[in-house]
C-alpha cells in the first residue's frame, strides 16, 4: 500500500505543481487581482472544483512558495559550519535565496512585485516571516556565546528577526533598482548596518 499512497503523493505534487506555473504565468500576464480561480483552473484542463483540492484559494500559490521558503531557509542555517556566530551563519543561510534571484531574476522580482503591490498577500507574507523567525530561532540559539538559556532568551528570536528585516530591505532596494544591483551584496550592506563588523 506505501507505493499507491507515493504514487498518489507525487501526482498530486505534480498537479500542484503545474497549477502554480499556470498561475504565475497568468498573474505576470494580466495581474494578480484580475486573474481567477476559474481561469487558472481551465488553463490546466479542471474545475474550479478540482483546484480548490489542490489548493483554498488564489493567495495560497503565492503563499505556498514562501512557505516553502522558510523550510529551505531554517535547513540552510543548521547546515552551517558550527564555528560560525549566529549572525554570519543567517547571512550565510540567506545565499540559498540569493543564489535563486540570481539564477532567475525575473520570478524573484515578479514574486517580490506582486507581494508588495497586493496588501492582502503583503500581509500574509509578513505573517508567513514571523512563523519562519520560529523556524530560525531554534538553530541561532545553539550558537550564541554565551548559551541561549531557554523560551526566556530572546536573543535567538531577535537575531531572527533583524536578519529576516534586513533580507526585506535589500529586497525593497532589489525590486526598486529593477534586479541591476547584486542583491548578495544588498543583504551584506542591510545586516552590515546592524552589526558593521560582520563579514
Amino acid at each position: 500500500m506505501p507505493a499507491r499512497s507515493d504514487l498518489r503523493e507525487r501526482t498530486r505534487q505534480a498537479v500542484r505543481a503545474e497549477l502554480v506555473t499556470v498561475a504565475w504565468e497568468l498573474f505576470v500576464r494580466q495581474g494578480y487581482d484580475a486573474t481567477t480561480v476559474d481561469e487558472i483552473a481551465a488553463a490546466v484542463g479542471m474545475s474550479q472544483r478540482s483546484f480548490f483540492r489542490y489548493f483554498s484559494s488564489k493567495e495560497d500559490i503565492v503563499l505556498g512558495k514562501f512557505q516553502a521558503f522558510g523550510e529551505i531557509l531554517a535547513d540552510a542555517l543548521a547546515k552551517r559550519p558550527g564555528e560560525e556566530d549566529a549572525w554570519t551563519a543567517l547571512r550565510r543561510a540567506l545565499d540559498w535565496f540569493v543564489g535563486g534571484s540570481e539564477r532567475d531574476p525575473r520570478y524573484g522580482l515578479e514574486l517580490l512585485r506582486l507581494t508588495d503591490q497586493t496588501p492582502a498577500l503583503k500581509a500574509r507574507r509578513l505573517e508567513q516571516q514571523t512563523h519562519w523567525q520560529e523556524l530560525l530561532a531554534p538553530h541561532v540559539a545553539t550558537r550564541l556565546d554565551p548559551p541561549a538559556t531557554g523560551a526566556n532568551d530572546l536573543r535567538p528570536a531577535a537575531l531572527a528577526g533583524a536578519a529576516l528585516a534586513c533580507m526585506n530591505v535589500a529586497n525593497a532596494a532589489w525590486v526598486a533598482g529593477d534586479g541591476n544591483q547584486s542583491l548578495g551584496r544588498l543583504i551584506d550592506e542591510a545586516m552590515r548596518a546592524v552589526r558593521p563588523s560582520a563579514f
